[in-house]
């Protein structure tokens, strides 16, 4: 059972990111990479070292490099070479490419960059190359920030080499909010924290003296919707991420609200409430407004999840005896069920790009992180372990990063990552117990 479901059992039961903003000054080819279901073999990509220009720090253009290059390994999709291998040494930005040298070690694009330090603000240019048709793919890019800013210069090139190849959006400028788990599998404390995609740059954004669990970041990044216990009982919360000053959600009332989401234009909220025995699903305008109560039936209504374009709703259901996924207008309506499988299915999610639904999927004894279409057609399984749950979608649509739990009285949980295609399963590190991610969108 979710901990979505756990929760909307209870309260039914009880009731009978971020940082300064960077900037681009401009920037397909033959090299394409095809993202299929079939096994992809990774491309082999050369990575030079970053030039020094200026007086940039050597540390600073190595560290730089070797975020761009960990960052297009890490997507299953790309094949950095090792530097040992180079024929070539690249200590001009602007000098001819050697192509015949890059094509000898079999080097099917290459990454070109450059680092200038002024004063506090870091500018970082690169050019990408397909060197076996010896042309750029697309033009020279640069982006610059602050100091403290360098990883995520790393991941804005990063995230071009990867659309200019793929033909997909980029990901890995982008932050993650999840409960930091510490203490003993009994009396776990809990609190929000922040993290880079990659799970570097953490940290708090509240205390572990109140339970919270399912945060839910705002399109902009400035706010956190969560679950708060520090009531006694679930009540969505509203988080400021830059003042960190938390409050109520205004508008709802006394009693048990839980499993809340943004819509899309962050004007409104989705959440659960039990009421009088029962969990429905309410919408709540942000700006002030009666709340809405969009789901009726005598059962459990929780998990809702807005489409990219905010016009229809997927929740969870047990109406039907058991777990199941249903989409219905986003002003209320009859809902039509789209899981028929084996087994439970809870926690959907809508992708960004509107075409699957992520959910959680527990059959025969096993907990799978699967999407499907939002028809209910073509359901693939992803994942399969103890426990999986809570999936939450890279700003692509191309990923998907969810909670594993490991069996006996030492089990913990942690967060993982997957492609849609269900390759490349991967840890994602954190310091400790890590539960329930939430995606934010690329960083403005």
């Amino acid at each position: 059972m979710t901990r979505t479901r756990v929760l909307a059992v209870l309260a039914s039961t009880l009731l009978t990111l971020f940082s300064a903003p960077l900037h681009a000054q401009t920037g397909q080819g033959p090299l394409r990479i095809e993202i299929t279901e079939g096994v992809i073999e990774p491309l082999p990509i050369a990575i030079a070292p970053f030039v020094v220009e200026g007086n940039a720090a050597p540390q600073l253009a190595r560290d730089i490099t070797a975020v761009v290059a960990s960052d297009l390994e890490g997507s299953g999709l790309f094949r950095p070479i090792s530097e040992t291998a180079f024929i070539s040494q690249v200590t001009n930005f602007n000098a001819p490419v050697q192509y015949a040298d890059w094509k000898a070690i079999n080097a099917q694009g290459l990454v070109v960059g450059a680092v200038t330090v002024q004063g506090d603000r870091i500018t970082v240019k690169f050019r990408l190359f397909d060197t076996f048709s010896e042309a750029p793919l697309g033009e020279g890019l640069q982006f610059t920030g602050t100091a403290n800013a360098w990883r995520r210069l790393g991941h804005k090139v990063a995230d071009q080499v990867y659309s200019r190849i793929t033909g997909e959006g980029g990901y890995f400028d982008s932050r993650v909010v999840f409960v930091s788990e510490t203490g003993p599998k009994n009396a776990r404390q809990k609190r929000l924290a922040v993290m880079d995609y990659d799970g570097e740059n953490q940290g708090f954004l509240t205390d572990s003296q109140t339970l919270v669990l399912a945060p839910r970041i705002s399109a902009d990044g400035s706010e956190v919707l969560y679950t708060s216990y520090a009531t006694g009982f679930p009540q969505v919360t509203r988080l400021d991420t830059r003042t960190l000053e938390s409050r109520p959600l205004e508008g709802q009332p006394e009693g048990m609200t839980f499993s809340p989401r943004y819509a899309p234009d962050g004007k409104s909220v989705l959440f659960s409430m039990a009421v009088g025995g029962n969990t429905d699903i309410f919408s709540l305008p942000l700006s002030g407004g009666e709340r809405k109560r969009l789901t009726t039936a005598p059962s459990i209504e929780t998990a809702p999840s807005y489409s990219p374009d905010g016009s229809q709703i997927v929740f969870e259901s047990d109406r039907s005896g058991s777990p199941q996924l249903y989409v219905m207008p986003a002003g209320g309506g009859e809902p039509r069920r789209i899981s028929f499988g084996q087994g439970r299915y809870g926690t959907p999610v809508w992708s960004p790009r509107g075409d699957l639904i992520a959910f959680t999927k527990q059959n025969r004894g096993r907990f799978h992180i699967g999407v499907m279409r939002v028809d209910g057609s073509e359901e693939r399984l992803l994942t399969a372990s103890f426990l999986d749950e809570g999936p939450t979608w890279a700003p692509n649509g191309r990923v998907v990063m969810f909670t594993r739990e490991t069996a006996g009285a030492g089990g913990e949980p942690s967060l993982y990552s997957v492609d849609i295609t269900g390759r490349n399963l991967r840890r994602v590190k954190t310091p400790g117990a890590a539960s329930d991610p939430a995606w934010s969108p690329l960083i403005e």
